[in-house]
């Protein structure tokens, strides 16, 4: 019995040193897959137990079992794709099988993704890139709710401008106004021409941008008045371009700025036409009912008591900077993934908005997930339940944008074991060529 034992175990270990075989060429055929996790063989005796006190032995074996090293990190290297990145830490990316996001969920670390003909991004081998979709204020919509990543969802993007900063020095030696003034009374002379009204001491065009990308030329209009370091401002657009119901010859708000005797801003007081408040976003109503909707505007003249804004120093009156925060409509020109997950999309107009953040699955034991095609993994009850963390959070790793990482196979280690598991089968197989002699002899014997 013994010696049939002898051929089975030296059979069992042809086996599991051919399965260990099998392992090793498949880590070494993909030693250059992005962030492969290589497999490990595992040996584990099988042992024949014999009940009470015996004095012959029955030979059991050996069982190989596989093991992926899905914990231990690859190498990251720099990559020139903007929408590639890279784990360094615990996680995987989480991506879908189909481009709606209703197939099969499954989990990577290869973040090497390019989009498809529909912008929708996507790994080499297929999958879809999964992320949480994010509103007009660059905020998650909804954590319970993962949406395939597509870049193309924005195709044109325009900011409508809600500050505007002014600097500039009014000059302290402008002679004032020797007439009446009254508050419209500069924007009447410039919607007329300069027919009526009064005409201001000093205008400045501003170009703002509605909430459809539109450019609008504003006015702001200074008059020196008679009081002590103060000017009457206004701002007025063109009376064909806003709602005349309201912006009376185009009148957008009034009010008045003061200056103390160093020359330094004192009071800045602009009263919109539509609230009536001092203090108040601009608020302006254009024409076309069709059109924008109603652009709120908050102009800065500076600190007060500071210098960087308006000033009065006898010197020529001088604008050094306006400032607006708005843009015209921009086309989509690239993604980006960032350090913090998010898909950042640019436009032509020099903007970049934010539209997705790619969330990172952890798992309680990630050995345990069940490896795919296409370098992907499966969740098991081995492996536990995914839970989605914001990268470098509760356990997360982090996202190195522009960047894959590479496989964990150590090429020099492989061909270590290549050769440890070539003896090993050598000596299997000479085992069981032992025993086929000696079994010869005893036939022999017999016979």
């Amino acid at each position: 019995m013994s010696l049939f034992g002898s051929l089975f175990s030296g059979v069992s270990g042809l086996n599991a040193q051919s399965r260990a075989m099998s392992m090793i060429s498949d880590n070494v055929a993909n030693v250059n897959t992005t962030a492969f996790k290589g497999a490990d063989v595992q040996f584990a005796s099988l042992v024949t137990r014999q009940r009470g006190a015996v004095s012959t032995y029955s030979p059991g074996g050996v069982r190989a079992q596989s093991h992926y090293t899905v914990t231990s990190q690859g190498l990251i290297q720099s990559s020139a794709s903007p929408t590639d990145a890279a784990i360094s830490g615990a996680g995987f990316f989480v991506v879908n099988t189909l481009p709606r996001g209703d197939g099969e969920q499954l989990y990577t670390r290869a973040g090497s993704f390019e989009p498809d003909f529909e912008g929708k991004l996507r790994t080499a081998s297929g999958q879809y890139l999964q992320g949480w979709a994010l509103d007009a204020d660059e905020k998650v919509a909804d954590v319970n709710r993962l949406e395939t990543v597509n870049i193309r969802r924005i195709n044109g993007f325009a900011v409508a401008t809600t500050t505007v900063e002014v600097g500039a020095n009014l000059d302290a030696d402008e002679a004032p106004y020797a007439g009446a003034y009254a508050a419209g009374d500069m924007a009447a002379w410039q919607a007329s021409g300069g027919a009526s009204g009064v005409k201001p001491s000093f205008t400045r065009p501003v170009q703002i941008y509605d909430s459809l990308g539109r450019a609008h030329d504003v006015t702001l209009a200074f008059l020196r008045t008679g009081a002590a370091n103060s000017w009457a401002v206004e701002l007025c657009a063109d009376p064909a371009a806003v709602d005349a119901t309201v912006h009376a010859d185009g009148l957008l708000a009034s009010g008045t700025v003061t200056f103390s005797g160093t020359g330094t801003l004192a009071s800045a007081d602009l009263t919109p036409v539509v609230s009536g408040t001092a203090g108040t976003p601009v608020e302006i109503r254009w024409a076309r009912p069709d059109g924008a909707d109603p652009s709120r505007i908050t102009f800065d003249f500076g600190t007060i008591g500071g210098t960087d804004g308006l000033s009065q120093f006898a010197s020529p009156t001088n604008v050094a900077f306006v400032r607006q925060n708005g843009a015209p409509v921009g086309e989509l020109n690239g993604a980006a993934i960032d350090e913090n997950g998010f898909v950042v999309a640019s436009f032509t107009n020099g903007e970049t908005r934010r539209l997705y953040q790619l969330p990172i699955a952890t798992f309680a034991n990630p050995s345990g997930l069940d490896p795919r095609s296409g370098n992907v993994f499966g969740q098991t009850d081995v492996s536990g339940e995914f839970n989605l963390r914001l990268p470098g959070r509760g356990g997360a790793g982090t996202i190195t944008p522009s960047a894959l990482e590479s496989a964990n196979v150590d090429l020099a280690e492989e061909f270590t074991k290549m050769i440890v598991t070539q003896r090993a089968y050598s000596a299997n197989a000479k085992v069981i060529n032992a025993a086929d002699q000696m079994l010869d002899e005893l036939i022999r014997v017999a016979g």
